[in-house]
């Protein structure tokens, strides 16, 4: 379990997380919402110390993060930014051997469990048949899906994800979400995942953490937190909140509706 207590961070002078508390529940696919500037990324940033943090502790399974050092770190955590990139020439099975670097010995590369776990994961993200493609021929869907293969590689317990559906398009975010949810489901991964859409998140996510100005407003189970009250106090908006087919579907309010029902 990662767990954050009563965390604060800044950009320079600019506070944007105020006391956060939250835990992520172990084999979970957890989704951070909020409204855009609420702290959602920089809260992932913390957790890998790109963003220093002047108050709180983090802890994964009870051990400061901060002890682990940045190889044991990268050994146990992988992180996807919102926008990655690479060299043009690199080709697709070179990304993923990148992701082994943590394991690597001083001396030695790729081992033969290695190039397993980079195999596999190019399966599991449908990719191994383009292992000697560059990563620049690749279409959008297909990147996407080659960054979360490079994560998977990594062979980390526990995944971070910033948007990782950003400026796909529907089908391709059903078809990446879908993956990320069976990392948790078939492989026993813990993932924290940014996510923009209440759908995307009613249908996928196990958890959801609820951000607002720099703290947690609301959290727990998908279907106990994504409440029409939690909805209206963290995005500023009215919707109807209903189960469908078994999820939840959140259904804005327009101007006319809003009006009447307020």
């Amino acid at each position: 379990m990662l767990e954050a207590v009563n965390i604060t961070a800044s950009y320079g002078n600019a506070p944007v997380l105020h006391g956060l508390s939250a835990s992520f529940p172990a084999g979970r696919l957890t989704a951070l919402i909020g409204p855009n500037g609420c702290g959602k990324s920089t809260f992932l940033k913390t957790v890998m110390g790109f963003v220093p943090r002047s108050s709180g502790s983090i802890t994964l399974d009870g051990v400061p993060v901060e002890t682990m050092g940045r190889r044991s770190l990268a050994r146990r955590v992988a992180y996807l930014p919102q926008d990655s990139t690479c060299p043009d020439y690199l080709a697709l099975g070179e990304l993923i051997e990148l992701a082994g670097y943590a394991r690597y010995s001083l001396l030695g590369g790729p081992t033969a469990r290695d190039r397993q776990l980079f195999r596999d994961a190019l399966e599991i993200v449908g990719l191994a048949d383009l292992v000697h493609r560059p990563v620049s021929a690749l279409s959008g869907g297909q990147r996407q899906r080659a960054w979360i293969a490079m994560v998977l590689a990594q062979d980390a317990e526990l995944i971070l994800m910033d948007e990782p559906v950003n400026h796909l398009d529907m089908k391709y975010q059903y078809a990446v979400l879908d993956l990320i949810r069976n990392l948790t489901t078939r492989h026993g991964k813990t993932i924290i995942a940014v996510l923009h859409d209440l759908n995307l998140t009613t249908a996928f996510a196990d958890n959801v953490v609820m951000l607002r100005d720099g703290l947690v407003e609301a959290a727990g189970a998908v279907q106990d937190t994504m409440t029409r009250a939690n909805v209206e106090r963290v995005f500023d908006f009215k919707a109807d909140i209903f189960s469908h087919q078994g999820r939840l579907v959140c259904l804005p309010f327009g101007s006319n509706h809003a009006a009447a029902a307020g």
